[in-house]
């Protein structure tokens, strides 16, 4: 469960990567910021990963990252969808910004499969395919995991930590032994009396497994769910240099629970899902409420605003990977008894880091993280500014580290 306290889309042209080196604790570690290059707009969620080995990371809202990569002269792949991926070798002790041009993505119909089918097809023929697109061996993935909550336009909660997710192989079409476990992490809340409201909305740690769709059949990939909605299909696009499909999703129906809307990506070749957005139908709240809404205090009313989801899975070597998600929760609370409603957004990220498939263990029940836990209640107070020195996360936007800065000094005083 994501803790909360009382607290899109359009082919860019260009990107411009500014990116700096230096060597910490044996590694070399690499810093830099992606921005539109006709625009100037930061680029956030483009992947940064290591070539020939598995360490990947993504930019934060600001666009801005940092990698951790062991060897020398590691060289690294940036992409984001709608653009052309890139290779850039990091020459060791270079401490020059390097200025890395990603072209736009031109798409010609030579180098796409049109579709002439029905849409519902596609995507039938995509879920047959799950077994053998994506991992038939049990999988550790190594992940930072990050959740905020923010009070009209302030920061009040933040907590983040390392964890360990672990996959059964896909072609057991199940999630039930698919477990997520800490490994470390920190929480800062706010210490003003105003912003102590205790919330509980769906997410968390364990968002990997319920809203993984490939691997989590029972929450859309099924006959049942599958027939609730009408599908389209909407202009390709490429996600690192591989063309996609795109399948539009809408409800066709009334039922007695929200449905969603959004878009599956579909890789042309493999015909295996590379990203899913869902966004939570709001026009009933009761339902969106119930899809939402874990636990609040007696007293307290509960108005959905948003929901979204997504799920980004990543093509390497002929297998495709889940490698980030991220879910985002807009809602209004008041009491009974007050006239104004007070705005409140959470987020909830996790980023696929590293991954392992010699000798994987499964995680067992008592060390895992439950849907019913709070991340909250599982970590430490923010201390150490060294805290996160040997591990890859997702930066900390400027905002938010001005707002942990803050939070920390109502601690002190």
């Amino acid at each position: 469960m994501c803790y909360i306290c009382d607290m899109k889309r359009g082919i860019i042209i260009g990107i411009i990567c500014l990116l700096s080196t230096v060597l910490y604790a044996q590694k070399v570690v690499v810093s830099g910021t992606v921005i539109d290059e006709q625009t100037g707009k930061r680029i956030p969620q483009a992947s940064v990963s290591e070539v020939g080995s598995s360490v990947s990371v993504v930019t934060n809202d600001d666009g801005f990252f940092t990698i951790k990569l062991d060897g020398n002269a590691p060289v690294v792949t940036i992409s984001h969808l709608g653009y052309q991926s890139r290779q850039v070798k990091i020459a060791i002790g270079q401490t020059e910004p390097l200025r890395v041009r990603l072209k736009p993505t031109t798409i010609e119909l030579k180098e796409v499969v049109v579709w002439t089918q029905d849409a519902r097809k596609l995507v039938d023929l995509a879920i047959q395919k799950i077994p053998q697109n994506y991992s038939s061996q049990p999988e550790l993935f190594n992940c930072f995991y990050r959740e905020t909550a923010m009070k009209r336009q302030h920061y009040i909660y933040v907590a983040e930590g390392i964890v360990d997710m672990y996959k059964t192989p896909y072609n057991k079409k199940s999630s039930f032994r698919d477990r997520v476990a800490i490994t470390k992490g920190r929480r800062l809340l706010s210490p003003k009396r105003g912003d102590t409201l205790s919330v509980k909305v769906i997410g968390g740690p364990v968002q990997p497994v319920k809203f993984d769709l490939v691997k989590n059949l029972d929450f859309l990939f099924n006959e049942v769910e599958l027939n609730n909605y009408t599908f389209n299909i909407e202009t390709s696009t490429v996600i690192d240099g591989r063309p996609q499909f795109v399948v539009s999703i809408a409800p066709n129906k009334t039922l007695s629970y929200a449905l969603f809307r959004g878009h599956l990506y579909i890789d042309c070749e493999t015909l295996s899902f590379t990203r899913t957005e869902l966004s939570l139908d709001m026009s009933d709240k009761t339902k969106a409420t119930n899809s939402m809404l874990v636990h609040k205090p007696l007293g307290v009313r509960f108005k959905p605003k948003e929901m979204t989801m997504l799920v980004d899975y990543k093509y390497d070597n002929g297998v495709t990977r889940i490698s980030y998600i991220r879910s985002t929760f807009r809602f209004n609370c008041d009491w009974k008894r007050r006239l104004l409603a007070t705005s409140f957004t959470a987020f909830c990220e996790m980023v696929v880091t590293d991954r392992t498939t010699n000798n994987v263990q499964p995680i067992q029940g008592n060390q895992s993280f439950d849907q019913r836990d709070a991340f909250y209640d599982r970590v430490d107070y923010f201390r150490d500014p060294d805290f996160w020195a040997d591990y890859n996360i997702i930066e900390p936007t400027e905002t938010l580290d001005q707002a942990i800065g803050k939070l920390l000094k109502k601690y002190k005083n």
